[in-house]
């Protein structure tokens, strides 16, 4: 796939690092969605022109027009990194980003280890279990790796997943969980 047809959603963008990798591989079109002001403000000032555009808005909560906007993307991939699992982005907000991304699009995401375990009490590693499980999602590849080391000196482990995206999240998936 040539990496310049992609029209990536960069969601959880926060102060664009992830933009930065995106654009070294020659990402087509990067949009960067992000809940803070901060945030934001952070990647415009910290990383001009990366970004084609950057929306600071809740998808738990969106206008008709903040819809219309994000649609009008055309959006055939998602990046989220280091957003996912921690009571900060709520299923329904992860379901509303994979929703804007066309069905064979590509996800690619990052989520602690125990979030895919069968003892996650977040609730939110039983969402990505149904998205695989029924289908909504297609798993091509996941790595397991040490993201950092907690202050006790044990490595806290992650995993990066690629899906394509088979058809639309059903939102009761999400508000389930």
């Amino acid at each position: 796939m040539d990496p310049a047809t992609l029209r990536a959603l960069d969601f959880g963008a926060g102060n664009g690092m992830v933009a930065e990798v995106l654009d070294e591989f020659g990402i087509g079109t990067i949009v960067g969605v992000d809940l803070l002001e901060e945030a934001r403000d952070a990647a415009l000032r910290d990383r001009p022109g990366l970004y084609d555009s950057y929306f600071q808005l809740d998808l738990t909560d969106l206008s008709g027009a903040d819809r219309s906007a994000l649609r009008h993307q055309r959006f055939n991939a998602l990046s989220c990194v280091a957003a996912l699992g921690f009571g900060d982005v709520p299923p329904v907000a992860f379901a509303e980003a994979l929703n804007f991304v066309a069905d064979d699009g590509w996800i690619a995401f990052n989520v602690r280890d125990r979030f895919f375990e069968e003892t996650d009490p977040t609730g939110f590693g039983g969402f990505l279990r149904r998205l695989f499980s029924e289908g909504v999602l297609e798993e091509r590849a996941r790595v397991r790796y040490a993201h950092r080391v907690s202050v006790d000196g044990e490595p806290l482990h992650y995993l990066a997943v690629i899906a394509c995206k088979r058809s639309a999240v059903p939102m009761e998936l999400a508000e389930t969980a």
